[in-house]
């Protein structure tokens, strides 16, 4: 791993559980680690009950948009999140994969979707421990 460690968060659409924990983790880490999120079938627009919930904590995600996987952002990340991609994500040797079972946010109101960016928080601050320390 180089010094400023690198993230991606990866799921389906690119428009929920990856935005809030690619959010979260800018928000906690600043610029000491590289974060980048996306999607094996990226939606049009992030999850408007996403939008909302992170606002709730003051983390503004209406500047992303959906982005497509590539393998060049996996080549380029140290750490590589999963989030229901199932078989989509390509998988190269020397990378840390992690899957994280989360609730997908998708079709559902923003009241279903804090306990999801609550449990993302919490696995985003146990990571940004790893790597502080690893």
């Amino acid at each position: 791993m180089s010094d400023k460690p690198s993230v991606l968060f990866v799921c389906v659409h690119n428009a929920g559980r990856s935005q809030m924990a690619a959010g979260w983790l800018r928000h906690l880490a600043g610029d000491a680690v590289d974060v980048r999120s996306a999607g094996s079938i990226p939606a049009d627009q992030v999850n408007p009950a996403a939008v909302e919930a992170m606002a709730e904590v003051g983390i503004d995600l209406t500047d992303q948009t959906p982005k497509v996987l590539t393998t060049d952002a996996v080549e380029a990340s140290d750490v590589v999140i999963t989030m229901g991609c199932g078989d989509a994500c390509p998988v190269f040797p020397g990378k840390r994969y992690l899957d994280w079972a989360l609730e997908d946010p998708a079709g559902r109101g923003v009241d279903a979707v804090r306990p999801i960016r609550d449990e993302i928080e919490a696995r985003v601050r146990g990571l940004l421990s790893e790597l502080r320390t690893g």
